[in-house]
């Protein structure tokens, strides 16, 4: 068996283990429940008081819930699409640079960090190439968040001592802060709005901290994606005009800006 396949094999079962944690066994019996217009599959867990029972649904304005949850037990309805893994490898597919710029684009992406020795830094949505390269020059705590479990797992596997954040980095809790660099390595996938992100990014971040927002692809293919993916890329890349504006709303301002067809690049600097 080749080392890739034996690897592919660890990465799944990390999965598998965070989601034994995420729903461990406790015995008990499961209740299975047929098919119905409004609700394509959903799972009831008959719990005592002190546990919590789950309820999967396909949409979340179902109604649907199981008659089981008597006084001995209590039901959550949770959006079954929610946890359905969604597939990013799309981020790690570059269809525009040789193995050279992708290394030389990458370095000038983490140089825009002005990492220090006694930094901290958080990256979100990276692609594993990129968490190997800023691990290698800088072995100082870092902060993984990405959408994706399969994604975190490998990071786990690697570099154990690397924090993990599943979700929006917005939710990044405060604790873990302040930041001296945050990597905003994909920003058209996230969620919220500009304003919404640096709002709440201010509270996690040192004097003086970047934050850096890249794609070594450019502008177009973000276009591309954004028409193949519409339910994972949601926006545009911001424009200068734009970014200024917000930033300087939230006390950033723009040290470099670089908006070509294959790289992009926004530096922005927290007070001092």
């Amino acid at each position: 068996m080749s080392a890739k396949a034996l690897r592919a094999i660890s990465c799944r079962f990390e999965c598998f283990k965070y989601h034994l944690f995420l729903f461990p066994p406790l015995g008990l019996p499961l209740l299975f429940l047929p098919p119905n217009p409004s609700s394509s599959f959903l799972l009831h867990r008959r719990l005592p008081r002190a546990y919590r029972t789950s309820v999967f649904c396909s949409s979340p304005s179902s109604s649907t819930a199981p008659a089981a949850a008597d006084e001995g037990s209590y039901v959550e309805i949770v959006p079954f699409d929610d946890f359905t893994e969604k597939d990013w490898s799309f981020l790690d597919i570059d269809h525009v640079n040789s193995e050279k710029e992708i290394e030389e684009k990458t370095g000038r992406i983490i140089s825009a960090g002005a990492i220090q020795d006694s930094s901290k830094i958080v990256v979100c949505l990276p692609t594993e190439d990129f968490v190997d390269r800023i691990r290698a020059a800088h072995p100082c705590p870092l902060l993984v968040v990405h959408y994706s479990l399969y994604m975190l797992a490998m990071v786990k596997e690697k570099y154990d001592s690397v924090k993990c954040w599943q979700g929006d980095i917005v939710d990044v809790p405060e604790r873990w802060a302040p930041f001296d660099a945050v990597f905003l390595n994909y920003f058209p996938a996230l969620p919220c709005s500009l304003d919404r992100l640096l709002d709440a990014l201010v509270s996690r971040c040192s004097p003086g901290a970047r934050i850096v927002l890249s794609y070594a692809q450019g502008r177009e293919i973000v276009e591309r994606q954004r028409q193949r993916y519409p339910d994972m890329v949601t926006a545009e890349l911001p424009d200068k005009e734009s970014l200024e504006k917000i930033a300087a709303d939230h006390s950033f301002h723009i040290t470099e800006f670089v908006d070509e067809p294959t790289f992009y690049l926004a530096i922005l600097k927290y007070k001092e």
